[in-house]
């Protein structure tokens, strides 16, 4: 009997080459439950996923299972060979990575996969909140043409200072993207990045950072260390008027704090792909016309879709081949060789 990878969410992007790429070693399953609990005891014998080594995961899946929190996590262990969880994303916000490691399971992402669609959403982020575009097709689209814009408040991207949080592979694209206009590129990261243009300035803190930036974008996983990172102090830190952008997780932002300085005009407008409670959107972001509002999109594109699902899936498949996938989060690296198959 061949090992089973189960497929918690859809790969729609790569029909064809799943089933090249499982044939032969390793039988693909795909997900039936309609419940959480269904899902954990369905894993034993007789069981629709006996047999299952390596499971696919979308965060879509989290509406009939829930999150891969921590008591999800154990009694996976406890009842099935579940020994790797490939997400199919970069983020791996909903997966408890502690529980994972003392239970054995590694867990890989996609980093890069979506690197282009989310740097592009973000500069169409800044370009709309610095010029009012968004606020500018609501006029028009309401049949009141540009009633609602006023020029004089808006502004060039050319000569901004860009601070960008975090120069990893979105941070960067995004930082050549802008660069262009040009802009000065400022960064902060936990440590200066290598092998990176001359132009792009290191400063040594998230304060520095929000001293010199126009428009500070975010783009740092969530976990506990950057769970709230720029709050009230941050915030006030940025220069009047300046623009805050986050395609990143949005509990990254204190959202209180966010909301607080768009009232009183600190923050002259806010670029959101992300939001603390997904996919409620606290409504008093809505009365902000300024700002400019995606309902998480900005990673999704055919392009990207396709090159996360590959990504995905090939990390199923090195595991099954070899007992060891690629991607592994940075958390779990030091646990290579010590899981199991």
């Amino acid at each position: 009997m061949l090992p089973r990878v189960l497929l918690c969410g859809w790969c729609l992007c790569v029909q064809d080459e799943l089933k090249e790429m499982f044939h032969g070693i390793a039988e693909v399953i795909h997900l039936v439950s309609e419940s959480r609990s269904h899902f954990l005891s369905s894993f034993g014998p007789g069981g629709p996923y006996e047999g299952t080594v390596a499971l696919y995961r979308l965060n879509e899946s989290s509406e009939v299972i829930g999150k891969f929190d921590a008591p999800l996590i154990h009694t996976l262990a406890d009842t099935s060979m579940v020994r790797w969880i490939a997400q199919s994303s970069s983020g791996y916000d909903e997966i408890d990575v502690q529980a994972c490691k003392e239970r054995g399971i590694m867990v890989s992402n996609t980093p890069g996969a979506n690197e282009d669609a989310t740097a592009t959403a973000t500069l169409y982020l800044m370009l709309s909140c610095l010029r009012h575009f968004s606020m500018a097709e609501h006029s028009l689209r309401s049949g009141t043409w540009r009633t609602l814009c006023n020029p004089a408040q808006t502004h060039d991207v050319t000569g901004r200072t860009l601070g960008i949080f975090g120069l990893g592979r979105i941070g960067l694209r995004f930082a050549h993207l802008a660069h262009a206009f040009p802009m000065r590129i400022v960064y902060f990261s936990r440590r200066k990045a290598e092998s990176v243009p001359d132009w792009c300035e290191y400063v040594s803190s998230v304060e520095e950072l929000c001293k010199q930036a126009d428009v500070l974008s975010l783009h740092v996983p969530l976990n506990q260390s950057t769970a709230g990172m720029i709050g009230e102090k941050e915030i006030k830190t940025l220069r009047r008027g300046s623009v805050l952008l986050n395609t990143s997780r949005g509990r990254i932002v204190n959202q209180e704090a966010m909301i607080r300085a768009l009232e009183d005009g600190h923050l002259s407008s806010v670029g959101l792909d992300v939001y603390p409670d997904e996919p409620h959107v606290d409504p008093r972001l809505l009365t902000f016309p300024r700002c400019a509002l995606l309902p998480h999109v900005g990673g999704d594109s055919a392009e990207s879709d396709r090159t996360r699902e590959l990504q995905a899936l090939g990390n199923l498949r090195a595991f099954v081949l070899g007992g060891i996938g690629e991607d592994v989060i940075p958390e779990l690296k030091t646990e290579i060789g010590n899981s199991t198959t």
